[in-house]
């Protein structure tokens, strides 16, 4: 990830006065050209930038020695991986320099060619039914008739011919294309956070240069809210403090309309994982910047390469401006096609937004005559509406629109037998698919990505490090309200809590919080959720302090107490562990108010104690008045019983708290997916290595332990409790995880009957089928969820919570949680 400096000298024959001259560079590594201290063209292999223009017509007046430098980098467009894109990046990765050329550009010859490229094409896609391709093909042949290669003066005949085809116009009722520019870039994947940087310093200042010779080309641009490593803010706001000659063009582009800013999110973030609150902060820091820097919030919400998005997205958007919404993720559904491009979608509470995938099916599109007939052809809603969205440009690694194919376009603009084109804007695009609404369908529900459900799970410190700050971050904000409420003098943190949702937003990033991406950044990422978790509990401690200060003196002759905290808005009776004099652990059951607290000082004792017994085959028993549990030698349930009702939640003959190894290799994306026929490889965990043993023996806490090997080299630790007056059974489970290509369950078979599962989602649950009967029923064999996962009956039911994890199913009466 480093880069290295080239200086060039450069000295212009007199000779080629009047002539284009170009400084041609090719290497297999991304580079940025500099002149006068200023960037002014990325040069990208993979993105088809090869090379530099010093002058469209060399004058006498213009300098004809001068100095560039080329800043190379150690890596291409999609990383430095070894041996394949996805894989981990190479170490010894060596970078060559194949070319560096001072060269005449014969611009007649270039457009000759682009001219041929596009008959060409019109005649091998539009089919032999079609006259226009016969049309053509003709025009071609006597292209090549009329052109003498050795003599320029022919050219001007030959590209008569091709205009005389290209003038041909179409009729009122043909389709219509909204071109708009477009350079996707991964915030963090297959390259850190850093290298970002320097791709949008090279995308952004090619584009830059695009417009100042097409002053057509509108490009938008999302991605803005991202942090870089000393904590400042946006890509915007990188590209200012690296690149602020090239950001002062970048807003005049911006206020002529050209630059357009998209997204509405403070990232591209996953659109499941991150909790409610995290993704109205993602709209609240994105929407924010739109104002302050532009002074209008954004209308659409831009969101491309996302991996599924919730149902709670439509309610989201709506409450934050937003009623727009552009993706293409849906079109690599592995098992069901998607039956629109153009719908409305319908969130949870019935909130609606206008939505619109790109029919080509992706958002790098390159301006080439198949790609518009594909957009044509591919269109799901055709008679309901005749506009839709084609996005050019090199992307996911940066690079972006190309001068060539902003020329193909200009030649198909409007050309009888090919949809018309137009440079056009997002606004424009839905302004006119609002003015065609009418006849649309609507979707309601999630739109489930039927591929990634590996990225659930992946990377699993970084699901935990996700939920852990998500709750930090809620109760400094809700402490430190309380304490604002009840003393004038403590401060509100308002710019500390900033900066840390920043790094939490910036960790939600589509690449980060799934796990999709390289070591390094994962590293990052880590340190991240260190600092969040850091700082959370710096400030925690000061609101409490604040809001508890009288209570937290010493006085005299008082006994020991213990303050507890309360920051969920209902009364809660827990047992809680606590610091007994001697400096061991003690118990104490405890009754806090609702967003309140409570001192402890006497134990409690609770009317119903909870009892464990030892049986004689080695299980053991557990009870608390509400719920008794049986557990076998290897920690599994054999029943789970609720006692008022008598009512047993675990089948005859099954096992609940049932660990389970799947063998887990996938078609190609190994981070990303995990494979519906790995469900075929089950092996239940039954290898002991410490049987079932009593650690608490009751009162107000009983607990069991055990310990299993899980694989070949893995172990896991898992401690059982059953606290006093508490409905529910608590699992602490450690793994050590060593295993390759390997996946890990735990299931709990329940004696429910019930066709639909409900999952928590962001402010809401939704409910998903437990059978598969459908094609679109089985393609959710793994989804995503939040802190439960319920399947209920009338009078009954068995939920399945935790504090860290998202990959989960339930098929038929197994609810499983992916660990």
């Amino acid at each position: 990830w480093e880069t290295c400096w080239f200086k060039v000298e450069l000295s212009i024959p007199l000779a080629w006065a009047g002539r284009e001259v170009h400084f041609v560079w090719e290497s297999d590594g991304e580079g940025m050209v500099w002149r006068d201290a200023q960037p002014v063209q990325g040069l990208t292999k993979e993105g088809e930038k090869t090379s530099y223009i010093l002058t469209r017509s060399l004058k006498e007046s213009e300098p004809h020695s001068l100095t560039l430098y080329v800043e190379l980098a150690c890596n291409g467009l999609f990383g430095a991986g070894k041996g394949s894109m996805i894989a981990p990046p190479d170490p010894d990765r060596r970078v060559t320099l194949s070319k560096a050329e001072l060269v005449v550009f014969n611009r007649d010859v270039y457009e000759l060619l682009v001219d041929l490229q596009i008959l060409l094409d019109m005649a091998q896609l539009l089919g032999e039914e079609n006259q226009r391709s016969f049309q053509a093909l003709y025009t071609a042949n006597q292209m090549v008739n009329v052109c003498d290669v050795t003599d320029p003066s022919t050219f001007p005949a030959a590209r008569d011919l091709a205009a005389a085809i290209f003038s041909q116009r179409n009729g009122e009722s043909q389709h219509t294309i909204h071109a708009v520019g477009h350079c996707h870039i991964d915030s963090a994947w297959l390259w850190p956070y850093e290298e970002t940087i320097r791709k949008c310093g090279r995308s952004w200042v090619t584009v830059v240069h695009l417009m100042e010779h097409n002053p057509e080309l509108t490009f938008a641009c999302s991605q803005l809210g991202l942090i870089p490593v000393l904590w400042q803010a946006q890509q915007f706001e990188w590209v200012r403090s690296w690149y602020p000659g090239l950001y002062k063009r970048i807003q005049d582009f911006v206020a002529k309309g050209q630059f357009i800013p998209v997204g509405g999110t403070w990232v591209e973030m996953d659109g499941n994982l991150p909790s409610g609150e995290s993704m109205v902060r993602q709209f609240l820091q994105g929407q924010r910047f739109f104002q302050e820097q532009f002074g209008r919030i954004c209308s659409e919400f831009w969101l491309p390469d996302t991996f599924g998005y919730s149902a709670q997205l439509p309610q989201l958007m709506r409450g934050c401006g937003i009623r727009r919404f552009l993706t293409q993720k849906l079109s690599w559904n592995l098992v069901n096609s998607f039956p629109h491009h153009t719908f409305f979608w319908e969130g949870i509470d019935g909130s609606q937004v206008l939505t619109h995938f790109p029919p080509g099916d992706s958002y790098g599109m390159h301006g080439r005559v198949e790609e518009m007939l594909k957009t044509v052809k591919n269109n799901k809603d055709k008679g309901r509406v005749n506009h839709s969205a084609f996005l050019f440009g090199f992307g996911d690694g940066g690079g972006g629109p190309t001068q060539k194919m902003l020329d193909s376009m200009k030649r198909i603009s409007d050309t009888d037998g090919l949809p018309r084109v137009q440079i056009s804007t997002p606004d424009q695009l839905f302004s006119v698919l609002e003015t065609e609404s009418s006849q649309l369908c609507t979707w309601v529900g999630e739109l489930f990505l039927e591929l990634h459900n590996g990225t659930y799970t992946t990377q699993a410190q970084i699901k935990k490090g996700n939920r852990e700050c998500e709750r930090i971050l809620h109760d400094v904000e809700l402490l430190s309200t309380l304490a604002v409420a009840q003393d004038s003098v403590f401060q509100y943190p308002a710019s500390q809590l900033q900066r840390l949702w920043r790094l939490l937003l910036l960790n939600q990033f589509h690449d980060v919080l799934p796990g999709s991406c390289i070591q390094l950044v994962v590293e990052d990422a880590l340190q991240y959720y260190t600092e969040i978790r850091r700082a959370g509990a710096q400030l925690q401690e000061e609101a409490v302090q604040s809001l508890c200060k009288d209570l937290l003196q010493p006085k005299a002759q008082s006994t020991q107490s213990t303050l507890v905290l309360n920051t969920l808005p209902w009364e809660r009776t827990e047992v809680i562990s606590r610091p007994g004099p001697d400096g061991t652990e003690t118990s104490a059951l405890v009754t806090v108010p609702s967003m309140g607290y409570a001192l402890v000082q006497e134990p409690f004792v609770p009317p119903q104690p909870v009892t464990v017994r030892k049986q004689e085959d080695g299980s053991i028993t557990m009870e608390n008045g509400i719920i008794a549990v049986c557990l076998d030698t290897m920690g599994r349930l054999t029943s789970l019983r609720l006692l008022d009702s008598g009512r047993e939640s675990v089948p005859d003959g099954c096992y609940a708290n049932q660990f389970a190894l799947f063998d887990d290799v996938p078609l190609y994306w190994d981070a990303w997916d995990v494979m519906d026929y790995h469900l075929e490889t089950r092996k239940p965990v039954t290898t002991l290595l410490k049987p079932l043993e009593i650690t608490l023996a009751g009162g107000l806490r009983g607990s069991v332990r055990f310990s299993l090997q899980v694989g070949k080299s893995s172990t896991l630790t898992q401690e059982i409790i059953l606290d006093a007056t508490c409905p529910y059974l608590r699992f602490l489970t450690q793994v050590e995880w060593k295993e390759a290509h390997k996946f890990l369950k735990v299931e709990f078979p329940v004696q429910v009957r019930s066709t639909n599962a409900t999952y928590e989602i962001q402010f809401g649950h939704l409910q998903r089928p437990t059978h598969w009967n459908t094609s679109w029923d089985w393609a959710r064999f793994e989804v995503w969820a939040h802190k439960w996962l319920d399947l209920s009956e009338h009078g009954f039911g068995v939920a399945l919570l935790n504090d860290c994890k998202y990959g989960a199913s339930a098929h038929r009466n197994i609810l499983s949680l992916s660990l």
